[in-house]
């Protein structure tokens, strides 16, 4: 079976698969003292590495899977590559912000995996169906539906934390997040979202040429920002980190990135509307969260998810298993009325 002609069930459980064990790498870098500093990795020194590495081990994707040459392009000295669009080229700038923000997101004190992924992934699934409705699709029941489980998932959680209450570099990445989702979901409407397999393929590609190198040199100015005193934390991560015994770690995150990149693009791709992919694969990485947090509890000793942040697992799960089962009663029932109409 092709990869981009999966069903997205399984899809989906190869993007939990991966996605799983990249929330226990993060988190575990960052509360586990690293031998050389004597205290944990932040953030902002383990992102350099994982995306130097990540963009490295994607150009190998894309080449021996040949997916470059689906891609726009341009000649250069005889040599054909791939160039992206204006569009894709917007795309990319977008996922640029989710490529720093989500690692981001797992290393902030005090704020657990369940509830930083629910704040995230909350804020996309009111981005859904508003892309949605401006494209002109339609919006099918069952997405309405599973698009109100997740958001009353996310209500219980905020509801039991008693607010919002984030750090400030929290509330920055959940902003840029969803500006980069918005940006990204509007042009893969635009674009790619329909059944042209070749479409699919050049829109990761040309998306992908962009957004890797933007996010690498994103980090490197952040030290020209208000968060410049985290400069050092930078320079670590771009050039320590290679001598440093944490590389394989950082090596095999970067490896499981990898995986989720090609896997949560393939279900945000599917041609049915973003108000059935986008609760699909929103469940599906919350949910990995949860899983993630549950084992770190029990291998490491760190904090049980909620009982509220276990309610809204089960209505992921249950979320998810509409948008699985639902289209599949339609077209039961499409079938069953068709000879009754000739």
């Amino acid at each position: 079976m092709r990869l981009t002609r999966m069903p997205i069930e399984i899809t989906t459980l190869l993007y939990l698969a991966t996605y799983v064990p990249y929330m226990m790498i993060t988190r575990a870098l960052s509360t586990t003292p690293n031998a050389g500093l004597g205290r944990p990795l932040s953030g902002l020194e383990t992102l350099p590495a994982t995306l130097i590495i990540s963009t490295v081990m994607l150009a190998a994707f894309v080449w021996l899977s040949g997916w470059w040459k689906s891609a726009h392009y341009v000649t250069v000295g005889g040599l054909r590559i791939p160039f992206p669009t204006r569009w894709t080229a917007i795309a990319g700038v977008g996922t640029s912000l989710l490529l720093f923000t989500v690692p981001l997101s797992l290393t902030f004190e005090g704020v657990s995996i369940p509830f930083i992924q629910l704040v995230m992934r909350g804020d996309v699934l009111i981005i859904a169906p508003l892309v949605d409705l401006i494209a002109g699709r339609r919006v099918r029941w069952y997405s309405w539906v599973a698009l109100a489980m997740v958001c009353v998932a996310l209500g219980l959680t905020l509801w039991e934390r008693g607010g919002l209450y984030m750090p400030s570099l929290a509330i920055l990445a959940v902003v840029l997040y969803t500006i980069g989702y918005f940006m990204r979901l509007a042009v893969m409407t635009k674009v790619a979202k329909n059944d042209d397999e070749n479409a699919l393929k050049g829109y990761f590609v040309e998306e992908k040429i962009v957004a890797m190198p933007l996010a690498i040199l994103g980090l490197a100015l952040v030290t020209m920002t208000p968060f410049a005193n985290q400069g050092a934390e930078l320079r670590w991560g771009f050039v320590d980190v290679w001598t440093s015994d944490a590389l394989p770690i950082l090596a095999l995150l970067s490896f499981v990135f990898l995986g989720i990149a090609i896997f949560a693009a393939l279900i945000l791709l599917d041609p049915r509307e973003n108000t059935f992919c986008v609760p699909f694969e929103r469940a599906a990485s919350i949910l990995s969260g949860t899983i993630a947090a549950f084992l770190l509890a029990y291998l490491f000793g760190q904090p049980f998810p909620t009982r509220m942040e276990l309610i809204g697992m089960v209505l992921l799960i249950a979320a998810i298993a509409l948008l699985s089962l639902a289209p599949r009663w339609e077209r039961a029932e499409l079938l069953k009325a068709a000879p009754a109409q000739r």
